[in-house]
């Protein structure tokens, strides 16, 4: 991957590759030897971006990834996110102060790291501690364990209250914003794009293959392989990208692709990078194969042609389920 890949995230002086590591697999289904070569691979590639979670597999993918990394880490932008339930009680979860400097001292334990590049809030939570959370994670930017913080699974007007309150606090703005994206999710297309734009924030997006939608596996109206994530009833995936609209797409598209010579997934991850107002997008492995794959789609491009059938197939802004809201994320504007 050419050093030209690279891009800044938003308007900061961080440089991060076009395609992010995300490892979410890593220290589950994908084991540690599978990891490291991924991330080997990865980096002889070029690619400079990493991104993890503290509730990936209860902790264990920031192990992997840091025992990974360790030797050059310094090489490497370290994403992790917190905010998801840790454990049993009310603190060990949200964007309270007191869980916020607890789960960045353990993420830095299992990273094996004394500092984080990205620290993302994992999801919005009550706006009243958004306050809160922003503060504390300005103070532990002072005390050297952050270089900076955005947010994932954020709205616009959300990302634009984050924004305001690191102005008001003298802060840098988070430096990135974390949507879903893909052919069948244009949701973020519709406010969460044109906010971060409009702010100075960089757009890292994840799911450019709606979680095995896009690569073709699948067929409308049938039922899915028993050893598919689909067919083991992965309730994520159940509730967001498993829809019939977005299988029909899928069949569509992958016409179109062929046509043109490439693999529905090689189309699908290339529509998402060409995107200019996509900074990086994470792609997340489960095998060396799929890694390999990844790299050969990165190289797709997409032309006007390609632009329209899209647009045909799925609304600019929109998810190809007219009405689709995601449980985990729900409508905000009318409360019981």
């Amino acid at each position: 991957m050419p050093s030209t890949a690279y891009r800044f995230l938003g308007r900061s002086g961080l440089q991060v590759s076009r395609l992010c590591v995300g490892t979410m697999m890593f220290g589950g289904a994908t084991d540690r030897a599978t990891a490291h070569r991924i991330i080997a691979s990865a980096r002889a590639e070029g690619v400079n971006f990493i991104d993890t979670a503290d509730v990936y597999n209860r902790g264990e993918s920031e192990v992997v990834t840091g025992a990974a990394i360790r030797d050059d880490r310094d090489d490497w932008v370290l994403a992790t996110k917190l905010g998801s339930p840790m454990g049993h009680g009310p603190n060990d979860r949200g964007q309270s102060r007191k869980w916020i400097m607890a789960s960045v001292e353990s993420s830095l334990r299992r990273l094996g790291t004394d500092y984080i590049d990205i620290l993302y809030l994992h999801r919005s939570f009550d706006d009243a501690t958004l306050p809160e959370a922003v503060r504390a994670l300005g103070d532990l930017i002072r005390q050297g364990k952050l270089r900076y913080f955005g947010v994932s699974n954020f709205s616009g007007w959300r990302l634009g209250l984050a924004c305001q309150l690191a102005d008001e606090l003298g802060l840098d703005r988070p430096v990135a914003s974390q949507p879903v994206y893909s052919v069948v999710e244009r949701s973020a297309e519709r406010e969460l794009i044109p906010a971060a734009r409009h702010y100075g924030v960089g757009v890292v997006s994840y799911s450019p293959l709606a979680r095995g939608v896009l690569t073709g596996k699948y067929e409308a109206g049938a039922a899915p392989d028993p050893a598919s994530r689909a067919g083991r009833g992965d309730p994520r995936m159940l509730q967001t990208e498993f829809r019939q609209d977005s299988l029909v797409v899928a069949e569509r598209l992958a016409v179109h692709a062929a046509s043109k010579g490439k693999k529905l997934a090689d189309f699908a991850l290339g529509w998402v990078l060409a995107n200019p107002a996509i900074s990086s997008v994470i792609v997340g492995p489960r095998t060396f194969e799929q890694w390999e794959a990844y790299l050969a789609s990165a190289q797709t491009r997409i032309d006007g042609a390609d632009e329209a059938v899209v647009d045909e197939l799925v609304s600019p802004g929109h998810p190809s389920t007219p009405g689709y809201n995601d449980p985990a994320y729900p409508v905000e504007g009318r409360i019981a």
